[in-house]
């Protein structure tokens, strides 16, 4: 794919999720690419979709592709700490995407006309304590700081394939926000540097925006070993994969907004759900991702039978099974 020695397939997935409580809303983009080809939602023909070089270019196509859908509210494109490469900042940066992203402890910054990096600079900041998050099953305090800096380094691309050489770019200014989380002892749990170009957010909200990326990855936990074993599937055609990435997106998306609803109707459905499930749960966890995930696929299954079979033909079917039991 990117280079000669990658096995299996590349995928790259977009879940849009709401700015006001971080629940997800639908998964918007999914591309999935083997060495013969590449399978998207965006494109009618695999022809119509340039070439992957390298996973960050896809994640710019992927960024400029949902820019062209019309959303109502503008896009707030959160990224993990792979996207810490100034030469695609400098293209969403000219594109006028907004855009927040983790980078690393030694990423290279300029702060008042200085060269620093990350972890040096956060060093010098006063943290301020905004709320308590839920953090590996506890829950602590989060503190965030931040200040301006500038990018003036030049680009590096990818050498997979050969030596490349630095490419110098306009300096891009933005926000670096660190957020710590701590126990009450001042214990650090989590350090995250960010960088963002949204201007009319506080850094609490920027920073639980990334809180809330963060608590995603129980989605792509419930995509792989936790749910739908996506690495045990049988298709044999990187187009078969996709098409069935498809469902188990938007099934993993409903069961995630079932657990985070609070309501009264909703807790019933989850009580329902870990019965259907046969899943034993640990004292005082009413429902783990997994067994409401189970449960949704029988009670799918036990709808569709209710509306294929009338109460009499089901209750036939009824007493024919207790004649085996």
């Amino acid at each position: 794919m990117t280079h000669q020695h990658d096995v299996g397939y590349d995928l790259q997935s977009s879940l849009l999720v709401s700015d006001r409580d971080g629940q997800p809303l639908a998964p918007v983009a999914l591309r999935l690419v083997n060495q013969d080809g590449s399978y998207s939602t965006y494109a009618a023909d695999a022809a119509d979709i340039p070439p992957v070089r390298e996973h960050l270019d896809e994640v710019t196509h992927g960024i400029h592709t949902l820019e062209q859908q019309g959303f109502d509210k503008r896009l707030v494109h959160i990224i993990d700490r792979e996207a810490d490469s100034v030469g695609h900042i400098r293209q969403w940066e000219q594109g006028g995407y907004r855009w927040l992203v983790r980078v690393k402890a030694h990423s290279r910054l300029t702060y008042q006309g200085q060269t620093t990096n990350s972890k040096t600079l956060t060093e010098t900041l006063a943290f301020e304590r905004t709320r308590q998050v839920t953090h590996q099953g506890g829950t602590y305090w989060q503190w965030v700081a931040e200040t301006t800096v500038s990018l003036t380094r030049p680009a590096k691309p990818s050498r997979k394939k050969s030596p490349q050489p630095e490419v110098p770019g306009s300096p891009v200014q933005a926000r670096l926000i660190v957020s710590r989380i701590l126990t009450e002892d001042g214990e650090q749990l989590a350090e995250w540097y960010l960088l963002t170009n949204v201007p009319e957010v506080d850094q609490a909200t920027i920073a639980l925006w990334y809180y809330w990326r963060w608590q995603i990855e129980s989605f792509f936990k419930l995509m792989k070993s936790a749910g739908h074993q996506l690495e045990s599937w049988q298709q044999e055609s990187a187009l078969a994969i996709a098409k069935r990435l498809l469902v188990a997106c938007m099934a993993c998306v409903t069961v995630w907004v079932i657990a985070v609803d609070h309501s009264q109707e909703a807790a019933e459905l989850k009580a329902l759900l870990i019965k259907l499930s046969g899943r034993q749960m640990k004292w005082k966890q009413p429902f783990t991702y997994p067994a409401l995930l189970d449960g949704m696929w029988v009670l799918l299954a036990m709808l569709e039978i209710m509306a294929a079979y009338s109460p009499e033909q089901l209750d036939s079917l009824k007493k024919t099974v207790r004649r085996f039991v």
